[in-house]
């Protein structure tokens, strides 16, 4: 069995909206927490106390740099969208606010 055969109707509903799943390499950081300006995420912080931007944040997720997420775009921008694992306190919209 893949793990994609383990995954629920919601979880395969939300990886259908991601538009790409780069494969993440063996050291690539996690993100743990969001860079906020007026409520908006502008950023990202990284498991090794780095902050990015978010276009920097979907640039290093593209290039395997960041795991546990995907890329999807609202208009013209891609941001990026936890990976669906069955756990709620590591997506993104549930990790605290940070300044950057």
């Amino acid at each position: 069995m893949t793990d994609m055969d383990k995954i629920t109707l919601g979880e395969a509903l939300a990886i259908n909206t991601l538009d790409d799943i780069p494969q993440a390499k063996s050291d690539a950081q996690k993100i743990v927490g969001l860079v906020k300006s007026s409520g908006r995420v502008t950023g990202y912080q990284l498991s090794d106390g780095s902050t990015v931007s978010k276009q920097e944040g979907v640039n290093l997720a593209k290039n395997g740099d960041i795991k546990g997420v995907g890329i999807a775009h609202r208009k013209d921008t891609e941001y990026l969208k936890s990976l669906p694992d069955g756990e709620e306190d590591n997506n993104l919209n549930n990790l605290p606010s940070v300044s950057g």
